[in-house]
């Protein structure tokens, strides 16, 4: 029995070439202050050798809703798998926004979570039902945590994954034996 998805536009596709379809990370800044921050997530996909495309953009919900709902608009037409990563200092209403207008996953990382805390935390995740924003702290994590959404329809990148996850077990097997030999 072949199984077929049927997209919104009428497109359809069998089960292996919506397996096949490549994935990328969207991240989406509030400002261009926040891009120092936002390149820690491309440094560390880059870095860990995880085979995932990524861009960079920045948009206001405040300051530039049309350009925001435009560029949404654009993620949405493209029909691949897409995880977009929200960056957004002081009051977020990027995150619940772009949220709110996509039928993407959103990853709240905040560049002043450590700042504000529990404030920043709400300002980014408390959001009305049927908008729903994930957050993660650190830049790094959010990364992993996108490439690991897109890994569930990508076989290749769940074995990047399952090395990184290796990688990151023999350091503290390493630091362990390293330790205890003192």
């Amino acid at each position: 029995m072949k199984a077929f998805y049927l997209y919104a536009d009428n497109r359809s596709c069998g089960l292996a070439e919506l397996i096949l379809m490549k994935g990328r990370i969207f991240i989406l800044m509030g400002s261009k202050s926040d891009l120092q921050f936002a390149k820690r997530i491309g440094n560390f996909i880059d870095g860990e050798g995880f085979n995932v495309e990524y861009e960079y953009a920045v948009s206001s919900a405040h300051r530039t809703p049309d350009l925001l709902v435009e560029k949404i608009r654009r993620l949405e037409e493209d029909g691949n798998h897409v995880v977009i990563i929200t960056i957004a200092g002081l009051s977020d209403a990027l995150s619940g926004t772009a949220a709110g207008l996509s039928t993407y996953p959103v990853i709240a990382c905040p560049p002043d979570i450590d700042r504000y805390g529990f404030a920043k935390m709400f300002s980014s995740v408390i959001t009305p039902t049927g908008v729903p924003v994930m957050l993660v702290a650190r830049p790094e994590n959010a990364a992993l945590a996108a490439v690991k959404i897109l890994a569930l329809s990508d076989p290749s990148l769940q074995q990047a994954v399952r090395r990184y996850i290796s990688k990151k077990r023999r350091e503290v097997i390493e630091a362990d034996e390293e330790v205890s030999k003192r």
